[in-house]
């Protein structure tokens, strides 16, 4: 006896039409096309969390919940910050450079007064930092802004950027090793 299956309504796979694996880092170019865009529509947080998320290879949760004293002690920018990763547990030293302390000084002069905490807090509630989403979403708005698919970047795309520009420039693996704070290589 034969039997004939009914066909069933085909679903769609749950990667369809998205773009999956590893996001490439940013190019030099889109860098500095993004800060460009940035400051042209003065958008003075977003500037400061852009140069900030590159000087410091941080992962998204970790660069959403920076402190001001952690940047910013006393209102004034740092050349040198250590900020303990939540991942792994260990602490990662990264530099902070003259694009990123103008940003983020910039930035703490339209902050408002009451913050205290998070040097980007939510807006909704500013004894919170923005969400890991929010900062996604702010990813793909800067992405969009100088014409590329953001489907292909993400925020991981950013903590890559500066760590792929130094193994390309010195080809040393073990000291993007230590900038990303990866135990193992």
């Amino acid at each position: 006896m034969f039997f004939i299956r009914k066909t069933e309504s085909l679903r769609s796979p749950w990667n369809k039409g998205r773009i999956i694996g590893q996001k490439p880092p940013l190019k030099p170019k889109h860098v500095w096309a993004i800060r460009t865009r940035l400051q042209m529509d003065e958008k003075w947080r977003d500037l400061a969390m852009f140069n900030v998320g590159i000087d410091s290879k941080l992962r998204g949760c970790d660069l959403v919940t920076l402190r001001l004293e952690d940047i910013a002690p006393q209102g004034l920018s740092i050349d040198r910050a250590t900020v303990m990763q939540r991942k792994t547990g260990r602490p990662v030293t990264f530099e902070i450079s003259e694009y990123a302390r103008s940003a983020v000084t910039r930035y703490l002069a339209a902050l408002s007064a009451d913050n205290q905490n998070y040097l980007f807090p939510s807006r909704g509630r500013p004894e919170q930092p923005i969400s890991t989403r929010q900062y996604a979403r702010l990813v793909s708005i800067w992405v969009e802004s100088i014409g590329l698919d953001p489907r292909r970047y993400g925020t991981h795309s950013i903590r890559r950027t500066k760590a792929a520009l130094i193994y390309k420039k010195t080809g040393n693996l073990r000291a993007v090793q230590l900038l990303l704070g990866h135990s193992k290589l």
